[in-house]
């Protein structure tokens, strides 16, 4: 077994490809190393948790942990193939203890952890035997993974990570440009899935997206949940897409279908729209009353993980730049570590109202403040918020706007 999978670890000299840096996840990543909590990555298939993890691996390394004492287990990898159950994972463990020598603690790192059946009663065991010391490291692309279950399987001994496609910041830097308004617009015309910066056309690139879309419905919903229907999955991750940043109810999405002659129910549609949450392919955003302060029930709103399928799948059907510009905000607010919401307060609506700790900032997106009644509409909305939290409103007009009421104008790159 040791020898199989050599060539994923650090052992003898080996130097695993670690990919363009990621220090905004690897920094937050390394606070946390040094304790018995499980260290939990969790996110949508192919967006760059093994190079995080790896990257990880060689910080622990350049820091002087012993290569040998660092365990990489990657189970999408074939070599790994023979890893099925808890007690494979044990077995591996045992021999690379005795084949290894590691001295002190062990670092050890499993990929795509959900493969391995009962995977949670040989990490609960190691990462808590105090005759032992070992660090555990677990990445997940799938529900199996998300907080609810890991509550009950890590008996709250974790902490997590969501790990979401590159930042415009990332973009900007494994392309060697400036971020600029030129650059943000060619940003969110394509999008931050890894793997498209190593393909050189647009054909390529579409045919990865469809292959990867193709591959998360099939693994991650299809056959976990035994789905029926996988064309209307599909086709309501279609409409969700196309109908991103827009309030939305069940309600409307079976009106949609009732008028393309096609029969569904509440029931099924709200089981897929939750399985595509958990495939974290989209993510869903709840209304909150502002001046109430509590979640409004019925419309949400559904952002997608990536630009790139709106870009590269479902083109023809239009939404201008300013749905792509909503979308990739939202996105880089979960980066930073907010929690968002859609914003109601009177007759005005509020992008997002994202929290972080005691923090809270107000967002309203649009693409430019040219038009004198958009810049009333935007304004108006935050101004009409009665406390004193920083509110923002983020366009791509690429001059400076003077602050108005306390509000302030934004490029989406520098919210902070």
């Amino acid at each position: 077994m040791i020898e199989n999978i050599t060539r994923y670890n650090f052992w003898n000299g080996n130097a695993p490809e670690l990919g363009f840096p990621r220090t905004s996840y690897t920094g937050n990543l390394e606070r946390y190393i040094g304790n018995r909590l499980i260290k939990v990555l969790v996110g949508q298939r192919r967006s760059g948790k093994s190079y995080i993890m790896r990257q990880l691996a060689w910080h622990l390394i350049s820091k002087g942990t012993p290569p040998n004492n660092i365990l990489y287990i990657n189970k999408e990898y074939i070599e790994y193939q023979f890893l099925q159950s808890h007690d494979d994972l044990e077995q591996l463990f045992i021999e690379y203890k005795t084949r290894l020598a590691p001295q002190g603690k062990i670092y050890l790192f499993i990929d795509e952890v959900q493969y391995i059946d009962q995977w949670e009663r040989f990490v609960n065991s190691h990462s808590q035997d105090f005759t032992e010391q070992c660090e555990i490291f677990l990445s997940g692309s799938n529900s199996k993974l998300l907080s609810g279950e890991l509550a009950t399987l890590l008996s709250g001994r974790y902490v997590q990570f969501e790990i979401l496609p590159y930042s415009f910041a990332e973009y900007c830097g494994i392309s060697n440009i400036p971020q600029n308004r030129d650059s943000y617009l060619r940003y969110i015309h394509t999008g931050g899935m890894p793997e498209l910066f190593n393909l050189p056309d647009e054909d390529m690139k579409r045919n990865y997206i469809s292959s990867l879309k193709d591959t998360i419905m099939l693994r991650d919903i299809v056959q976990r949940y035994k789905i029926k229907e996988a064309k209307l999955l599909e086709d309501i991750f279609c409409y969700l897409i196309n109908n991103a940043a827009s309030l939305i109810s069940i309600t409307n999405i079976i009106h949609w279908f009732d008028s393309k002659k096609r029969k569904t129910n509440y029931e099924t549609l709200s089981a897929y729209i939750g399985y595509l949450k958990n495939s974290f392919l989209i993510h869903q955003v709840e209304r909150y009353n502002i001046r109430g302060k509590e979640a409004i029930a019925g419309n949400q709103k559904y952002y997608a993980n990536d630009l790139s399928y709106k870009n590269y799948l479902y083109s023809g059907v239009g939404y201008g730049d300013g749905w792509l510009l909503e979308n990739a905000v939202f996105l880089e607010l979960k980066r930073k570590g907010y929690a968002v919401w859609a914003g109601n307060i009177e007759r005005h609506e509020v992008d997002f109202v994202a929290k972080r700790g005691d923090e809270t900032i107000y967002c309203q997106v649009t693409l430019s403040l040219n038009e004198a009644k958009t810049y009333e509409r935007e304004y108006n909305a935050l101004k009409s918020i009665p406390d004193h939290f920083r509110k923002y409103v983020v366009t791509l007009d690429d001059y400076p706007i003077p602050s108005d009421e306390g509000i302030e104008h934004l490029c989406p790159w520098q919210i902070p």
